[in-house]
């Protein structure tokens, strides 16, 4: 996964595009064509759509995935830094197993302390305190300031339509 900025030209109907995805994800290409058309005032074919949405994906404009419902599973965010002492030796192995480990949703680094993050899905609570333990047993050393957080109540869950309004470049901020 790269960490740079996806070079893309927006164009005015891929903001629109945008938005409409963050509504509703599986809306077809047909029916993106006709809201643009009746919402925004863009005349444009759904095969036209299509190319967008395929060129912005290709692009790393957007990233899709599978995120099952809250509801199935618990949610947990770990956290980490590495030891410094067995750094040189064993992070490779460990940042390894928590990123291409089944439970997995998103792992990444945070600032201020340097902390290693990543977001886990368990079935159970008690899977997840088994999944810490043998964690615990084959990369205790390596790692430091290890929390755990269940999240509970998760109130939102996506991105909101407006968000994309800034990619344009036109619109400043607003509180």
């Amino acid at each position: 996964m790269a960490n740079d900025t996806p070079a893309y030209d927006f164009k005015e109907r891929d903001v629109y595009i945008l938005r409409e995805l963050a509504k509703n994800s599986s809306i077809s290409s047909r029916d993106l064509a006709e809201i643009l058309e009746d919402e925004y005032g863009i005349d444009v074919s759904y095969v036209t759509v299509n190319e967008s949405i395929r060129n912005m994906r290709e692009a790393g404009v957007f990233r899709e995935a599978i995120v099952p419902n809250e509801e199935y599973f618990i949610f947990e965010l770990f956290e980490f830094k590495f030891n410094p002492e067995y750094f040189a030796d064993t992070w490779r192995n460990t940042m390894e197993k928590i990123r291409d480990d089944e439970h997995t949703l998103m792992y990444f680094l945070s600032d201020g302390e340097y902390q290693w993050k990543s977001i886990m899905l368990f079935p159970t609570r008690e899977h997840g305190e088994r999944w810490l333990h043998e964690f615990y047993k084959n990369h205790g050393k390596t790692v430091l300031n290890v929390r755990t957080s269940v999240m509970t109540n998760v109130l939102e869950f996506g991105a909101s339509p407006d968000l994309f309004d800034y990619l344009d470049g036109e619109d400043d901020y607003q509180f």
